[in-house]
């Protein structure tokens, strides 16, 4: 038992000096560090090798928190790849400017009155529609000149002015372009102006009483030589189609089918001649199936097949009659 008590003692008497001794070792490092002994070993352990030119230029002159600029232009730039990528531009170009214009609404911009002058052939809804004009529109942010080069660009509308009235009222006048003729090119048929502009394809019958141009180049030419046309009714009114051939000279096709073939030059008194033998010798009721009138100084007639045959079998009529009484 003894020795058991000594030994619990020795122990006990063993911890006091233990701790005294880590105590003084700490305040021993503790008193180094604020006299400055033994820093050099320390920052010399954090020191790092030198950067590379390149970096250190960078680090030198590049500001402050650019870093952070660069990692947000980054960012926007992956969404705005990703918008474009994904085909989604219109649908953000569009979202931002209903919010625009939602704003101005809001603010009194709304238009609530709008006067169109000048239209025949379009509705107001039609007009509208082609300026990019919708309930969802404000005055303020409303682009007066893109609205009109829309409209400029629509074929039946020659000419157009935009004007904003503030606070709420939008006035637009037009000029219309009008139905002169129907074209007829590579099996389409199309309705022109008298300039030649292709107003629409010829889906309805309200149009069918214009005159028929057929052939390339004949939209362009037709107001000349339909204006011509028109000084001779009595050829006019038996025309059914004009049919400019090669890009030159003009044909005329009749309601029954004749076929008039005009010079490429002189055409006037090419029609004043026809128009003279028609009314002296009823020349389109002849059994012909065509007139060429090509050649300045004289005409020549085309019979048809049972004219010809005819014709022919009276020369020989005529032919064995001479024969006879010889």
């Amino acid at each position: 038992m003894d020795g058991a008590g000594r030994l619990n003692r020795s122990l006990r008497s063993l911890r006091p000096q233990t701790d005294l001794k880590a105590a003084a070792i700490g305040a021993v490092i503790l008193l180094r560090e604020r006299l400055g002994l033994g820093g050099a070993a320390a920052k010399a352990s954090l020191e790092r090798e030198p950067p590379h030119r390149l970096v250190a230029l960078v680090e030198r002159y590049l500001p402050n928190r650019a870093g952070v600029a660069a990692t947000v232009l980054m960012l926007l730039g992956s969404a705005v790849f990703g918008i474009v990528r994904g085909g989604h531009l219109d649908e953000l170009t569009s979202a931002l400017s209903d919010t625009r214009n939602a704003i101005a609404n809001s603010a009194g911009f709304r238009i609530t009155a709008v006067a169109i002058n000048g239209r025949k052939q379009l509705s107001q809804d039609e007009v509208l529609a082609i300026g990019g004009v919708n309930g969802r529109s404000s005055l303020l942010f409303l682009d007066a000149a893109a609205v009109r080069d829309r409209l400029k660009a629509n074929p039946w509308i020659a000419d157009a002015t935009v004007l904003k009235l503030y606070p709420g009222e939008l006035q637009i006048d037009i000029s219309e372009r009008s139905a002169f003729a129907l074209w007829q090119q590579d099996g389409r048929l199309s309705v022109i102006a008298d300039d030649g502009a292709v107003l629409e394809p010829y889906l309805s019958r309200r149009f069918i009483s214009l005159p028929l141009v057929v052939g390339k180049g004949a939209e362009t030419r037709a107001r000349d030589f339909l204006a011509l046309l028109a000084r001779y009714p009595q050829v006019r009114s038996v025309t059914k189609a004009a049919i400019f051939v090669g890009e030159r000279r003009w044909n005329l096709r009749l309601k029954d089918g004749l076929d008039v073939r005009l010079p490429e030059n002189d055409v006037g008194n090419a029609l004043a001649a026809l128009s003279k033998l028609d009314k002296e010798d009823r020349l389109f009721s002849r059994d012909i199936v065509a007139i060429d009138l090509r050649l300045p100084d004289r005409l020549t007639v085309q019979l048809s097949d049972d004219a010809a045959k005819a014709r022919e079998d009276l020369f020989k009529k005529l032919q064995k009659k001479k024969a006879g009484e010889a």
